[in-house]
């Protein structure tokens, strides 16, 4: 172990040890201390389970890790994990019911190693779950603010042809009323003159139906 594994094992047995007795089954997961302590990646936090598992300082229990022992790791410290000779000719069958080393010769058994590897899959395969969940919120999240945006590009479109429409239809009125107004003041007044007040005032009376000045009341009896 290089002593960047190494500090980084020390580091997450420190963390187990700051919040679990010794004995206990740790309530947090590898990963949130994992994050806790900033290792760069999911990796980093399962070798430096694995070599605290090796060590006799985390053992594999409820489907979490328990606290065997909150002494740091040693510099060159070897691994407990029983095994096999290569090449060994078999002998009996150990005493373990599952083929493993024997609980007296105080290793940590193959069987304990895999059910660790194990929760770990586990564990992975949970975060990645919520990874997926997360993605699939954050793509319909994206997909409503794009109906939005259409939306509201399509109102804006709307709301732009009609304001071209009005402006067509108040030019199209201010013609006319030039036009009617230059036959009624005569023709060698201009279309395009100024209007004064009192002949402005005297086409609002006749627009709004108002009886003109010079219509005595009581004419049309």
């Amino acid at each position: 172990m290089n002593d960047e594994s190494l500090g980084r094992a020390n580091a997450f047995l420190a963390a187990v040890a700051s919040r679990t007795e010794v004995g206990a089954v740790m309530g947090a997961t590898p990963a949130e201390i994992g994050r806790e302590l900033g290792l760069p990646d999911p990796l980093s936090t399962a070798r430096a389970v694995r070599a605290l598992i090796a060590r006799r300082r985390l053992q594999p229990a409820q489907g979490s890790y328990r606290l065997l022992d909150a002494r740091p790791l040693d510099p060159g410290e070897r691994e407990l994990i029983a095994r096999k000779p290569r090449g060994a000719r078999r002998g009996p069958r150990p005493s373990g019911a599952d083929g493993s080393a024997g609980a007296g010769d105080g290793g940590q058994s193959y069987s304990d190693f895999g059910r660790a590897a194990v929760d770990k899959l586990i564990e992975l395969g949970r975060e990645n779950a919520t990874l997926r969940a997360s993605l699939k919120a954050a793509r319909e999240e994206a997909r409503t603010a794009r109906e939005a945006r259409v939306e509201s590009d399509r109102r804006a479109d709307n709301a732009s042809h009609k304001l071209h429409e009005l402006e067509a239809r108040a030019e199209m009125a201010e013609s006319n009323l030039r036009t009617m107004l230059a036959a009624a003041r005569g023709r060698e007044v201009r279309a395009d003159s100024p209007v004064g007040d009192s002949e402005m005032a005297a086409i609002l009376g006749v627009l709004r139906g108002e009886p003109s000045a010079d219509e005595e009341p009581g004419a049309g009896e």
